[in-house]
């Protein structure tokens, strides 16, 4: 009795074992996927989506990518009642529980409007731990003291990623559009985002130039106030400009035109 021809191939041709080369390896997608969503998160949380997403540059879109009226409240009020109440008692310990006492106050009300807490408990975390490390050392010039660690780690993060050529904001702004790291091909783009990149740095480091100083000299009423002067008034022109210059060469598409034309 003979073979079946059919039966003889089937036991003659290898089948494969190995994974397929035309699709992608599952253990480098995975990490290239969870990186591209943080640098797509990051540039959300940093408030470009209204640039990405090609929506008119007005007061309303500004506010909006800065969290709205409750999130510039939640921003700058602690660290405005901490000054006001140390300016006006001279006491470190009423002058850190005020602050941490609007941060509760805050995040109840988020929970009673049935609002997305995240914000406020993340603010409220930070004051908390400004409050445990002016308490811990005394002295007052130290609830400010976490905002040079971030600052410096922003900025020191940024400049990091110029000199090595891969700018955090080109890699935040081209997974947010979808675009990847193909920008780093396209000259327009990659100078653009560079330049982008060198000035978020700038804001972290001047504020670090111009603070420390007050910081080691304890002048706590000057700290404060440039504190709040060097936020928000500097984070909002400075976002306007990094909407437009994404703009300039990440052009929206225009609408599909229905009608013939003629």
């Amino acid at each position: 009795m003979t073979d079946n021809p059919a039966s003889r191939d089937e036991r003659e041709t290898p089948h494969p074992t190995g994974p397929d080369p035309t699709q992608p390896d599952p253990a480098v997608a995975a990490p290239n996927a969870v990186f591209a969503e943080s640098m797509a998160a990051a540039a959300r949380r940093a408030g470009f989506s209204p640039a990405a997403e090609g929506a008119p540059i007005s007061g309303h879109a500004l506010l909006a990518a800065m969290g709205g009226i409750r999130g510039l409240v939640e921003a700058v009020v602690p660290g405005l009642v901490f000054l006001v109440t140390y300016t006006l008692t001279r006491d470190l310990i009423p002058s850190l529980v005020a602050p941490i006492v609007i941060g509760v106050v805050m995040a109840g009300l988020r929970i009673m409007a049935r609002q997305t807490v995240t914000q406020a408990v993340g603010g409220l975390v930070g004051i908390g731990i400004s409050a445990v490390l002016a308490l811990l050392s005394g002295k007052p010039e130290d609830f400010y003291l976490s905002g040079f660690w971030i600052n410096g780690a922003y900025g020191g993060a940024l400049v990091i990623s110029i000199v090595v050529g891969w700018p955090l904001i080109g890699l935040a702004v081209g997974f947010l559009v979808g675009d990847g790291v193909n920008w780093r091909s396209d000259p327009s783009k990659r100078r653009v985002l560079t330049l982008l990149t060198v000035l978020w740095a700038g804001l972290f480091l001047l504020r670090l130039a111009v603070e420390l100083p007050l910081y080691y000299t304890g002048n706590v009423a000057w700290l404060g106030a440039t504190k709040l002067l060097m936020g928000i008034p500097l984070y909002a022109p400075l976002l306007i400009v990094s909407w437009l210059m994404v703009r300039s060469v990440y052009r929206p598409n225009p609408p599909a035109d229905g009608g013939t034309g003629n």
